[in-house]
């Protein structure tokens, strides 16, 4: 679903123009953390891709196979004819038969290579994707240092309290730095602690929670590593600012991080 890497390196130039809605922004950041968390192997449905395509500026577009070209098999003698035309129910019978030997083959094979493969991943990637480690909790993964996806929504959890720098379209590099940064702590955080996910109102007008109007779309949450709010370990560590809105709405998001 992401050949090469060049989905998601496309999705990151993309973040990096200025023009972008929020929802556009919004949508493209879900994808490429979709893309990330699953190695780029993630399952986009036909109208996803559409607006994929919609957004960098391209056309789907069609691709037809060529048919292979007609075998020609050159003539023999009457006798050679008559001989093949004996024979051919025969073939065609051994044929179909030999096919369905062959699929049969075929489809234990990629059952026993899929068990393989499964258990695999589960010994080399165990941390991979971060999930928390309360079994009561919803799972969830990182998506940077202040979002995460709990596995199952359609789209991401904002957790409040806290903004940290942006990864996806930062305004500048130093931004960019440190969003990467935030992203591996947050990962950190989780993977080392008993973290706890809790869902909560978004500060949104009343009857918009769940709408691109709220949050774009977007649910929020706390989460607590060890009993203590990552918001707080992050802006301690200097890999975020406070962020705090009121019941229904919230001030200008802060990124102080390009200033001088």
């Amino acid at each position: 679903m992401d050949p090469a890497g060049n989905l998601r390196q496309d999705i990151e130039q993309a973040l990096r123009r200025p023009n972008l809605t929020n929802w556009q922004r919004t949508f493209l950041t879900d994808i490429h953390a979709q893309l990330e968390r699953s190695r780029g192997q993630a399952r986009l449905s036909d109208k996803q891709w559409r607006k994929i395509f919609e957004i960098l500026g391209r056309a789907t577009g069609t691709s037809t196979v060529p048919s292979p070209p007609t075998l020609r098999h050159q003539t023999t003698d009457q006798k050679g004819s008559r001989f093949r035309q004996r024979f051919r129910p025969r073939r065609r019978r051994l044929d179909r038969g030999l096919q369905r030997l062959a699929i049969g083959f075929l489809f234990v094979g990629v059952v026993a290579v899929g068990q393989q493969v499964a258990e695999y991943g589960r010994g080399q990637f165990p941390q991979t994707p971060v999930i928390n480690a309360a079994s009561d909790m919803p799972r969830f993964t990182v998506t940077d240092g202040d979002t995460v996806h709990v596995i199952g929504d359609d789209a991401g959890t904002r957790l409040v309290g806290f903004n940290t720098p942006e990864k996806f379209s930062p305004q500048c590099q130093s931004e960019r730095q440190l969003g990467e940064r935030a992203s591996l702590r947050l990962k950190e955080l989780v993977s080392k602690g008993v973290a706890r996910l809790t869902k909560v109102a978004c500060a949104c007008a009343p009857g918009t929670e769940g709408s691109e109007k709220c949050n774009h779309g977007r649910s929020c949450g706390t989460l607590r590593v060890d009993g203590e709010d990552v918001g707080n370990i992050l802006i301690r560590e200097g890999l975020a600012v406070p962020f705090v809105c009121t019941e229904t709405r919230c001030p200008p998001t802060p990124r102080p991080w390009c200033r001088g």
